[in-house]
């Protein structure tokens, strides 16, 4: 049988009278309330405390508490793992994970692999390193790396040495040198302008771009600085201090040999049809 609810005036009624038998409930949730509140003493938790991990927690200071108490068997293959390899071995896989695109694993490959081969080899490689560093120096005149004052690019007299390529590092000058259409000279900048990695004007090759060209009758300049962002403004920037001295000429961007169009992004195939020629 359901129970008919109050009215609202038998409620309101009983909200500013209460019985007997709501007070003592309410005197008994408050209690529930209160204990609940209640924190519990710290002699009550360190008595429920295993005692390992009560001895780690008053024997450790704080940061190293949880290592111990919790991470004891992750703390223990971490130090297992640092005493595998000699200090020799672990000195050769940090020298090598310096290299440009090695990382740690690709720098213990290298290592396990110099370690297999016969000290022979390993001592080749080592001398040729040595001796690369002791010869190897950059070219007075253009940049290039020779062994010599003057590398033979610059000491040949069958090149066109009114007419001066400019690229950024000495790969891309092997790079233009390898296609066999050039037969001017080079200059290298080392590197391109880029004003957040504070790369300014005068830490490259510019101003003995500019004695170049004033001093041995310069006629022609062609920038070849990578088409990104920083290459652009390395060449917009040559192009201005050049302006008025020789004639400046860029490399034409376009689509690559085999390449289809529809893969081609906008800037490349706009380039491509503005530098189009005829048949």
């Amino acid at each position: 049988m359901l129970r008919r609810r109050p009215s609202r005036r038998r409620r309101r009624r009983s909200l500013h009278a209460p019985s007997s038998s709501t007070e003592a409930t309410r005197r008994t949730h408050g209690r529930r309330r209160q204990s609940r509140r209640e924190p519990v003493p710290a002699a009550a938790w360190r008595a429920r405390a295993r005692p390992r991990v009560l001895r780690a927690c008053v024997s450790a200071s704080a940061p190293q508490r949880w290592r111990k108490a919790r991470g004891r068997g992750r703390s223990g293959a971490h130090r297992h793992n640092r005493t595998v390899l000699s200090p020799s071995v672990d000195n050769l896989v940090a020298q090598l994970s310096r290299l440009p695109g090695v990382g740690t694993r690709t720098a213990q490959r290298l290592a396990f692999h110099l370690l297999q081969r016969p000290a022979d080899e390993a001592l080749a490689l080592a001398t040729a390193i040595e001796e690369v560093k002791a010869r190897v120096r950059f070219c007075r005149e253009c940049g290039n790396l020779t062994e010599e004052e003057v590398c033979a690019i610059c000491a040949d007299a069958r090149r066109d040495h009114s007419l001066i390529c400019v690229v950024e590092q000495p790969v891309d000058l092997i790079s233009v040198e390898r296609t066999s259409e050039f037969r001017g000279l080079y200059h290298v900048l080392g590197g391109a302008l880029s004003p957040l990695d504070g790369v300014e004007p005068e830490h490259l090759r510019i101003d003995e771009l500019l004695g170049r060209v004033d001093r041995n009758g310069v006629q022609e300049v062609v920038l070849a600085t990578n088409p990104n962002m920083t290459g652009e403004a390395t060449a917009a920037y040559l192009a201005d201090r050049l302006r008025g001295r020789v004639r400046v000429t860029r490399l034409a961007s376009g689509l690559p040999v085999g390449g289809d169009l529809e893969y081609a992004d906008e800037v490349t195939l706009g380039r491509a049809l503005s530098g189009r020629r005829e048949m």
